[in-house]
């Protein structure tokens, strides 16, 4: 859906009639707006078939599923068999769900179109902060930084905080990302010294959010690393694909410390190889673990955080009955991801990194966490170690510096070192691009993503 509350484009000039969504190669063709919804549609098709083959007659010990005369006693059973003997069936509900959330879609933004039509406009000004005596140059030029934070906590009114914030960071120059929805803000900005500082005493002041200065990372930077101000109302703060009201922030898993988490790590290292009762697990971007992660740990190759409730649902054998210690950025997608994977009820204990690595990285820079820290921003990366863990897509050598595919449409993240750059013209994230050159076509449709499963089997 637009920032306007107007269905995507990308939805409305979609013939379903020409273009049905037919399995995993007619989904690739859907755009990425597409693809999420038609991901989440997917799930809780699976999902209700699944719990439609549960025997509620059964009686207390017997197995709780039946299918095709077979019974199943364990959740990873039923989904294989669902998965490979009903899979014409779970697409067919599976575009039926497509069909009528897009219908949905079209009902709901004319619904929302009608309320902001008629809702009073909010007085704001009492939440933006007092700067006469900063100057406007201060506010634009000098030394400056990145901030990076989030708050989970009931919104009455997002587009109302949506208001405030867009008033706020044209006020103050500032550059960034802010996404805010019933369940709370999260947002990455940009900005001289003078600005960030304002703008963490506007965020502290505000009765809604009750935040800290702790609560905001910051890390060297400025407005420059950002192409501009973007402040959007979504379903969630960070998106995992997954309603809410259905996986809650409130079951995340156990915060610890970054001196906690430390221990944690020390010991499982000290285990070594015979340690296989806890799993140390990544849920970024297979690119950002490419270029650092904690030593021994288990970094799924899933391109976006919403295939993350899949990648536990294909792999639910993996963590049974083991200890999970997750991590993240700035520990945003551990609340949601902890939830998803304590509501399957397989794991002994989840615990989650408070803060991320960003906080961990503050406390102990030559720790446990090595490589480059991923941002999403001009930047790419930060980092607190020299060490590099990442090679060169073409010669080998080793290099974590990310670039652009410079192939229109595609535009993945490709490592490719300075000399195969310079040398031999490998600016492209695969040869199948490199050989397209700037020829237009499907986004995404290369090498590096038909090579790669989207959805990886670890068990």
């Amino acid at each position: 859906m637009a920032a306007d509350g107007t269905p995507c484009a990308d939805f409305m000039d979609w013939e379903l009639e020409t273009s049905t969504c037919n399995g995993l190669k007619q989904e690739k063709q859907l755009c990425a707006s597409q693809r999420r919804c038609y991901s989440l549609c997917r799930r809780k098709s699976f999902s209700a078939f699944v719990a439609s083959k549960r025997d509620g007659s059964a009686e207390e010990g017997s197995p709780p599923w039946r299918c095709c005369g077979q019974t199943f006693n364990e959740h990873s059973a039923v989904h294989k068999h669902a998965a490979g003997t009903h899979d014409a069936e779970i697409r067919q509900l599976t575009q039926a769900a497509y069909e009528r959330s897009l219908s949905q879609l079209g009902e709901e933004a004319e619904t929302q179109r009608r309320t902001e039509r008629e809702a009073e406009p909010v007085d704001i000004s009492a939440w933006i902060p007092e700067s006469g005596h900063i100057s406007e140059e201060q506010l634009q030029k000098g030394p400056g930084k990145v901030l990076l934070f989030y708050r989970y906590c009931p919104v009455e009114d997002p587009h109302a905080v949506r208001a405030w914030q867009e008033a706020l960071c044209e006020k103050l120059h500032l550059t960034g990302k802010v996404r805010l929805a019933t369940e709370g803000i999260n947002g990455t900005v940009g900005g001289t010294d003078a600005a960030t500082d304002l703008y963490i005493d506007a965020m502290r002041s505000h009765p809604l959010f009750k935040m800290e200065k702790e609560d905001f990372k910051t890390s060297d930077g400025g407005p420059e690393c950002f192409k501009d101000m973007r402040v959007g109302v979504h379903k969630e703060i960070v998106p995992m694909g997954m309603d809410p009201d259905v996986i809650s922030y409130q079951l995340a898993g156990d915060h610890l410390e970054p001196e906690e988490f430390h221990e944690e790590v020390k010991a499982l290292l000290a285990k070594g190889d015979s340690c296989n009762d806890t799993i140390l697990l990544d849920c970024r971007n297979f690119y950002e673990s490419k270029i650092g992660q904690f030593t021994q740990c288990l970094a799924p190759s899933i391109r976006k955080f919403s295939y993350f409730p899949d990648y536990v649902d294909q792999n639910l054998d993996l963590f049974r009955d083991k200890k999970v210690l997750m991590y993240c950025t700035g520990g945003i997608r551990c609340e949601r991801g902890s939830a998803y994977l304590r509501s399957k009820d397989v794991c002994k204990e989840v615990y989650q990194l408070k803060g991320g690595i960003h906080n961990y990285l503050e406390r102990f820079p030559e720790g446990f966490y090595r490589g480059k820290l991923f941002v999403f921003d001009e930047r790419y990366a930060i980092s607190s170690n020299k060490d590099v863990i990442s090679d060169c897509r073409y010669c080998g050598g080793p290099w974590d510096q990310y670039e652009l595919c410079s192939t229109e449409f595609c535009r993945q993240l490709v490592l490719s070192c300075p000399a195969c750059r310079r040398d031999d013209g490998r600016t492209a994230c695969c040869p199948a691009c490199q050989t397209k050159g700037r020829a237009p076509h499907h986004r995404e449709e290369c090498e590096c993503t038909d090579g790669r499963p989207r959805i990886p089997r670890d068990a």
